[in-house]
């Protein structure tokens, strides 16, 4: 692992801290579920490059998905 991935781990982290508080003061399951997700996935995720994409991806989910 080198320090990219250490800091988009933390950047990812942190955000879906964040998705995860505003979903369940919402009553929202898909920032919450995004938020777990943005949590969990950098530690099986070791590839830099796929660790923004897959992010990314997830950092957009709830702003294309309303439930």
């Amino acid at each position: 692992m080198n320090e990219a991935w250490l800091l988009w781990g933390l950047l990812f982290g942190s955000f879906g801290l964040g998705f995860f508080v505003y979903g369940r003061k919402q009553k929202a399951i898909v920032p919450t579920v995004c938020g777990l997700a943005l949590m969990i996935f950098p530690y099986f995720v070791s590839n830099t490059i796929l660790l923004v994409v897959i992010g990314i991806a997830l950092m957009a989910i709830p702003y294309f998905v309303r439930i």
